[in-house]
């Protein structure tokens, strides 16, 4: 293959890119993932529906995670649909424990539900 045809292929692949990566953590995060490394809270955000599964990201998304004192998060999820709010109260200790795992150590200290 020559060097002209191989420049075309990578051209059209960089010029044909379905999405980009919005953050460092977006842009690392697999290969972060892969040495069990967790890039931020913000990687939090970015593999919410990857973490939650399609059972809880189909009813709830992320607002906001802060850290708290000691290492641990506080969690503000908001459910996709008012009614669905006292299901998502129902699978609190399944998110925690996703979250948790994500992190690979008790992460969140509290999970609120904003309306």
């Amino acid at each position: 293959m020559s060097n002209n045809q191989t420049n075309n292929k990578l051209e059209h692949k960089l010029n044909n890119r379905v999405a980009r990566p919005t953050t460092i953590a977006g842009a690392f995060g697999s290969l972060f993932q892969i040495f069990g490394v967790r890039a931020s809270d913000s990687d939090l955000t970015e593999r919410w529906d990857k973490i939650m599964g399609p059972d809880i990201a189909s009813i709830a998304k992320l607002v906001t995670i802060k850290k708290t004192v000691g290492n641990k998060y506080s969690v503000v999820i908001k459910p996709t649909n008012p009614a669905l709010a006292l299901q998502l109260s129902y699978s609190q200790d399944e998110i925690l424990r996703r979250i948790n795992k994500y992190f690979g150590y008790d992460a969140i200290s509290k999970i609120t539900y904003k309306k």
